[in-house]
């Protein structure tokens, strides 16, 4: 249990580092001057091209090299990345140094995945990896309830000659930093339900993953769907609080105990369901995929909501069907693939979340937001009309990927 603590304070950190820009961009922006496309290009496209190139390389790493060793390096990327936006000064450094924080950050969520799946048996992959998402959960929440009371505690007197936006991410990197010198007590856990082993050809591990495509195509579609919603949600919250109700980024830390409250019970719900759904049979894990997809689609309306109350309580839903259909995607792939191809599916998964849920979803909001006129004031309606369409295709995705699911990670696919 320590250890998968501490892999799950490795989650958290990354999350942090990779959302906390999206919480104070507003003041970042007041500096740098940027327009609404270049936000979303830094927050969408600064994600997503590294994912693109980089994650399925790291989830091969992640199948074939010590995964320990592994993630110390991407936290030594994210740490990097942090502390580069703390002294961006450009539109090109800032976008650089928050590559830095997606990749890192993402590439050692793989690590910790696959290092927590073979922590624990199938019977308890889904609390094991309750954990992790409890870490994340914490992450998410960090962004507002530390990040934004920090940036609210420095102020205009700055931190170290830093602007408040800048002193927060500076901290950021330095806790990062200190959470290697942790990781570098702890030892690689074996490996288990292989098939072909880690050393496999690749033409054997790509006819494995073929041999499974009516499963992983739909799955994938399902959980890039609602990555579409979450990634929309947690980068453009603040700017719609601040555009469409009137709150600056001080007061917006109830976001984070919004994130971190239903992230928590999303958590909770997430593993207990996926455990209990595995053992009703063949494609019983995801069943609460299904039925928490089908929830998050009228939550969508959020941001077009009369007030804050309720803008509050659908973006709660919202994040809960996230998170709980997150969960359950990651246990799916660690109880019904094969270790060798668990780090390649992830880091797959990594890829296209990033191109289309951070690459995709961000800048095509901002694009439509500006497409519709009066200084970006229609950003909540474009975002809802997003995400609840991306809503309903997850919904479907993940009830076609239930009806095509394995039996077990070392049986044949259906």
């Amino acid at each position: 249990m320590p250890t998968l603590i501490l892999f799950a304070l490795v989650v958290a950190l990354g999350v942090q580092a990779m959302g906390q820009f999206s919480a104070l961009q507003d003041a970042a922006n007041a500096q740098l001057g940027l327009s609404d496309f270049q936000l979303t290009l830094v927050q969408g496209l600064g994600t997503a091209i590294p994912m693109l190139l980089l994650s399925i390389p790291i989830g091969i790493l992640v199948d074939r090299t010590n995964r320990l060793r592994l993630m110390i390096v991407l936290t030594g990327i994210w740490t990097a990345g942090s502390i580069g936006t703390a002294f961006s000064n450009d539109l090109g450094v800032l976008l650089a140094s928050r590559m830095a924080a997606g990749v890192g950050a993402t590439g050692a969520m793989t690590c910790a995945i696959s290092l927590a799946a073979d922590i624990a048996t199938p019977g308890q992959r889904g609390r094991a990896m309750l954990v992790l998402t409890l870490g994340k959960v914490l992450g998410q929440a960090a962004v507002f309830i530390v990040g934004v009371r920090l940036f609210t505690l420095i102020g205009e007197s700055g931190l170290w000659g830093l602007e408040a936006w800048r002193g927060v991410h500076l901290v950021v990197g330095l806790v990062s930093a200190a959470l290697i010198g942790a990781l570098l007590f702890l030892r690689e856990p074996p490996r288990r339900e292989m098939l072909a082993g880690p050393g496999a050809p690749f033409r054997t591990v790509a006819r494995e993953l073929w041999s499974r495509r009516g499963f992983l195509i739909p799955l994938f579609v399902g959980q890039i769907a609602v990555t579409m919603a979450d990634a929309s949600a947690g980068i453009l919250i603040a700017p719609v609080l601040s555009r469409s109700y009137g709150m600056a980024a001080a007061q917006t830390e109830w976001v984070g105990t919004v994130l971190f409250v239903t992230g928590l019970a999303g958590s909770i719900i997430g593993g207990i369901a996926a455990d209990v759904g595995h053992r009703r049979g063949r494609g019983g894990v995801l069943i609460g995929a299904v039925f928490f997809s089908a929830l998050g689609v009228p939550a969508g309306l959020y941001t077009v909501a009369p007030d804050v109350t309720w803008l509050g309580i659908g973006f709660g839903v919202l994040i809960l069907s996230g998170t709980v259909t997150g969960l359950i995607t990651a246990i799916a792939i660690t109880v019904l693939l094969p270790n060798e191809l668990r780090g390649l599916c992830i880091g797959a998964f990594l890829t296209l979340a990033g191109l289309i849920g951070f690459g995709v979803a961000p800048p095509l909001i901002g694009a439509i937001s500006d497409a519709m006129g009066e200084g970006g004031k229609h950003l909540g309606t474009a975002t809802a009309w997003v995400s609840v369409f991306v809503g309903l295709v997850s919904c479907i995705a993940f009830w076609i990927a239930m009806r095509r699911a394995p039996a077990s990670a070392t049986s044949e696919p259906v």
